[in-house]
């Protein structure tokens, strides 16, 4: 049996996604900007994408900006704001746990040699949530924007984002909130305006769009700088050739999603639970005898529907992996996008585990796809590898 639980790390693409990339590749090739019929097509695939997006979330379609996926769409926001709203302050307030895709552009406005940014870097509890009371008292005249995701990557904690958004504008209504809905998109009903959000980031392959595609919603009046110059396009905001066949898929994946999202949803949860009651209950048969097991994702409304991280020491996550993946399952030991660089996860040292413990520590993430059935294979998996492999370790 094969069970992929990497989800949050990309997902696989529909099969009307693939349906409709390959046609736009194949048959409506044209270049958007051209003035003959194919780049016409193109163009009408661009605007019926915007309309897509701009009524799931309930904004303008000229509030979409098209970019090549989360880490541009989360570079153009805070680099993008942080310059064209210099001139009323240079103080910027995020988390402790945020993606790197927003800690390096802060870390990079930060270490300008001329006119550093100041970042303030918010705690987090034991589950991964902003204190209210500690962005309220961190907000400042100069602050002019504050960054914080919606739903952790790694943990999968949900920030109440309308109460952050309500205490933002409340404080210094001139500071700019913006989100990173990259793990939210698809799995959480989402409206910027209710939410008090003026930028939001999404990435397409996250919701079984294709990769390398994704966009930033900026909301009308935002003053936010170019990234990219070039061709004009998106009216100048975001040079460089539409990536046409990628829209035209996200926008597919996007309208699939959210037309079955409640039951996606529900799906997703009881995998969730499942796999939380079958870990706890290897752990009470364990007793600590040779190995731990620490759940650090919560269940229910605080903690996303597809993300379950677990730490199973003195097993190193990395071991483990492939003990799985000999098996057929595919899981993660941190994010994707970063897990290359080695580390502590601030993530898993903000709610408190220890160097060793993090080390330890395994993602699983679903998706519609996926079975009740997998998740109990994967838990036989692991009740039989966790007692063999913990037995090897020194202590």
């Amino acid at each position: 049996m094969e069970c992929y639980f990497d989800n949050s790390a990309t997902t696989r693409a529909g099969e009307n996604v693939i349906k409709t990339v390959t046609k736009v590749m194949a048959e409506d090739f044209g270049n958007p900007s051209s003035k003959h019929a194919k780049g016409v097509q193109s163009e009408v695939y661009l605007k019926d994408a915007r309309q897509v997006l701009a009524k799931i979330l309930k904004v303008k379609e000229k509030e979409i900006l098209f970019t090549s996926g989360g880490t541009e769409s989360n570079n153009m926001a805070l680099i993008g704001t942080a310059l064209a709203n210099e001139r009323a302050g240079r103080h910027i307030i995020t988390t402790s746990i945020e993606h790197p895709s927003v800690l390096e552009p802060l870390r990079f406005l930060a270490e300008r040699r001329v006119d550093p940014f100041e970042i303030t870097y918010l705690p987090v509890d034991a589950k991964g949530h902003v204190s209210l009371s500690d962005l309220k008292e961190t907000i400042r005249e100069d602050t002019t924007l504050v960054s914080i995701m919606m739903v952790n990557n790694e943990i999968g904690a949900v920030q109440d984002i309308v109460s952050i958004g309500k205490v933002i504008k409340e404080k210094n209504p001139k500071t700019l909130f913006h989100v990173d809905a990259i793990q939210a998109f698809g799995k959480l009903e989402i409206h910027p305006n209710k939410m008090g959000i003026d930028l939001m980031s999404v990435s397409s392959h996250k919701f079984h769009g294709p990769k390398g595609v994704g966009f930033l919603y900026i909301r009308e009046g935002t003053k936010i700088k170019p990234l990219i110059y070039g061709g004009g396009q998106q009216k100048g905001m975001r040079s460089g050739t539409d990536n046409v066949p990628g829209i035209a898929g996200m926008a597919v994946a996007a309208s699939e999603s959210y037309a079955a999202r409640e039951e996606n949803v529900r799906h997703m949860i009881s995998l969730k639970d499942l796999l939380t009651e079958e870990l706890e209950k290897i752990a009470q048969e364990e007793q600590g005898k040779y190995f731990s097991i620490r759940i650090n994702s919560q269940k229910g409304e605080l903690s996303a529907p597809h993300i379950l991280s677990a730490t199973f020491a003195p097993v190193k996550s990395e071991v483990l992996l492939h003990a799985l993946e000999e098996r057929g399952i595919y899981v993660s030991s941190g994010s994707a996008c970063s897990s290359n660089k080695p580390g502590v996860s601030r993530t898993l040292e903000s709610i408190g585990l220890s160097a060793k413990e993090a080390d330890c520590t395994i993602r699983f993430s679903f998706c519609k796809d996926n079975t009740a059935g997998e998740v109990l294979y994967a838990a036989e998996q692991l009740r039989e590898l966790l007692p063999i492999l913990s037995k090897f370790i020194s202590r």
